[in-house]
């Protein structure tokens, strides 16, 4: 039974983020595919590697990670998916890359 308890509210937990992303993504005013072409024109060469609509210090906006040929550092670029406008790039090296993913899959076990 109580293993019952934790599937449901393990399901119920990953079903209210994906909505949660669903109901951002209702708010953007910019596409995502719009906000990709933004993005890698940032970086000449680039691939997105992944990416995804998030708010971050109350502002709405896509956040790519974005790899580039002959390099295992990987550059972020936000986008404000209201104005269509980059709102940050940062470059991260591989190791800080899996740190931040580290860090963020244990949010997620704590949650």
């Amino acid at each position: 039974m109580l293993c019952s308890a934790l599937v449901v509210g393990l399901l119920a937990g990953c079903a209210t983020e994906k909505e949660s992303e669903a109901q951002l993504q209702a708010q953007a005013k910019i596409s995502k595919a719009d906000a990709e072409k933004t993005a890698l024109a940032k970086v000449p060469g680039g691939t997105i590697k992944e990416g995804g609509i998030e708010k971050e210090k109350g502002k709405l906006i896509y956040s790519f990670d974005i790899t580039t040929p002959g390099t295992t550092d990987i550059t972020e670029v936000n986008v404000d998916a209201i104005t269509g406008e980059v709102v940050a790039v940062d470059k991260e090296s591989a190791a800080d890359e899996a740190k931040e993913k580290a860090g963020e899959k244990e949010k997620k076990e704590k949650d």
